[in-house]
């Protein structure tokens, strides 16, 4: 995808005023907060698992050079060839290199938000190579011609009328008016895909160190479908995603998909040991596994925001971030969006270029009290607003309002008289305010003293 993080205002100002997006946005990221919300009540022992995944992803990136020469020589001895690509035009080369020699014209892929960060798809494109995406919710924006707006659902920013009415339009089929007959749409056109495809593309949930055991989870069958069917399999994934053995592989099982989607386990865990045996019917012939730092080693470097490599790409932090459910992905202008990707678009892309994302928080802790692996996004933000202060990232206005910010958290009277003011504000010179933003007619402390008047 095209990164647009500079127009992170305009963008996101657009999204304000676009109603159809606020309620899409709205009503799923609400349903899917209240299913992880539910699946962690009821298992006491989540708390603990997330404070071992914290220590494990600690412990992987202290060591993470040797974990991954111990993964390399472990997937080596079941037949897997392993690649290590410093960037994304690496990565990119070397597919193409791989299809070009075995005259793939056809690829299909599982969902990977890798692949979205190398820009994988507009490449093959641009190569005259058929590629599709095989998750509805990314075989969705695909055929809109759109990126991903969220890790986990990449069209949650869509409505089912938008979704018939793109099928309609794209796929010349009727306008069904329900999701069981636009999902047999898009099982039917893929299909004939599988089996015609000359290689399946999939990223990396986990790739255990002790045994090259490469794990991939999904809930549509779409991921082990082009990962078995196709004859060659190259599986796309960043080197933080390495954990030491299936002991660890366990404490991520059992909080992953209950932080993603509300779910006990994923519908679909595959446990790729190498391409498939000869006496096997099933299984590509070859695996390839690229080892993709793109960045990562930088961020490893820096002990400050070494944690943002610990994100396990679940999508909680989005989904219950104030921010996001107001403005989508799209805004966000790059691949990850929400706070996670408020944290990563700085380090990958540059501080100027991504200045605007670590201020697009309300610094609330929301996305802190739900991350499966407790990273501390509050703490990195504010630590990249400082390095983008000190840089110069900031022009006079934001410093003189974050003075008067920093003032009034520290002052009684000025703490509850800004809300007052910024209300009065935004009557007097809506224009200075984004479309679509909300405007309370009592402060909380006023709404607090009239619910609660003893």
């Amino acid at each position: 995808m095209k990164t647009k993080t500079e127009q992170f205002k305009t963008l996101a100002e657009k999204a304000l005023g676009n109603t159809a997006v606020q309620e899409a946005l709205a009503r799923a990221c609400g349903h899917i907060g209240r299913m992880r919300s539910n699946a962690f009540l009821n298992y006491p022992e989540g708390e603990t698992l997330r404070d071992q995944a914290h220590q494990i992803k600690a412990g992987v990136m202290e060591n993470l050079e040797p974990l991954l020469d111990q993964l390399e020589a472990s997937a080596r001895a079941l037949g897997v060839t392993i690649h290590r690509s410093a960037d994304a035009e690496d990565a990119r080369r070397y597919i193409l290199e791989l299809i070009h020699s075995r005259n793939i014209s056809l690829v299909v892929k599982g969902k990977s938000m890798t692949t979205e960060e190398i820009g994988l798809n507009a490449e093959l494109e641009k190569n005259q190579v058929e590629v599709w995406e095989t998750d509805l919710g990314e075989f969705i924006v695909q055929l809109a011609e759109e990126p991903p707006s969220h890790i986990i659902a990449p069209a949650i920013h869509k409505s089912q009328k938008e979704i018939a009415e793109l099928f309609s339009k794209k796929l010349g089929v009727p306008l069904y008016d329900n999701a069981e007959d636009l999902t047999m749409v898009a099982r039917q056109f893929l299909r004939e895909k599988y089996f015609r495809a000359g290689m399946g593309i999939s990223g990396v949930n986990f790739a255990v160190a002790e045994n090259g055991t490469l794990v991939l989870i999904e809930n549509e069958g779409n991921g082990r479908l082009s990962t078995t069917f196709p004859p060659l399999h190259v599986a796309v994934m960043g080197i933080e995603k390495v954990i030491p053995g299936m002991k660890e592989l366990a404490v991520f099982l059992k909080i992953l998909a209950r932080s993603a989607t509300g779910q006990k386990f994923s519908t679909y865990m595959s446990f790729l040991q190498g391409p498939g045996r000869p006496a096997e019917d099933d299984g590509p012939k070859e695996l390839h596994l690229i080892l993709l730092d793109n960045g990562r080693s930088k961020i490893l470097n820096d002990l400050e925001l070494r944690p943002s490599l610990y994100c396990l790409r679940c999508g909680a932090c989005l989904t219950s971030c104030p921010v996001y459910q107001r403005i989508g992905g799209h805004a966000y202008g790059w691949v990850y969006s929400g706070p996670i990707g408020a944290t990563l678009a700085p380090q990958y892309l540059g501080l100027l270029r991504a200045k605007d994302l670590p201020m697009a928080s309300t610094l609330c802790g929301a996305c802190a009290s739900v991350c499966p692996v407790r990273i501390p996004l509050p703490d990195l933000l504010i630590k990249l607003r400082q390095r983008i202060r000190e840089k110069g990232g900031m022009i006079f206005y934001e410093k003189a309002f974050m003075k008067v910010w920093s003032f009034t958290q520290n002052h009684p009277f000025g703490y509850g008289a800004l809300p007052v003011l910024a209300r009065k504000g935004m009557k007097i010179f809506p224009g200075l305010f984004p479309q679509g933003m909300p405007l309370s007619e009592k402060t909380f402390h006023q709404w607090w003293h009239d619910e609660n008047p003893d």
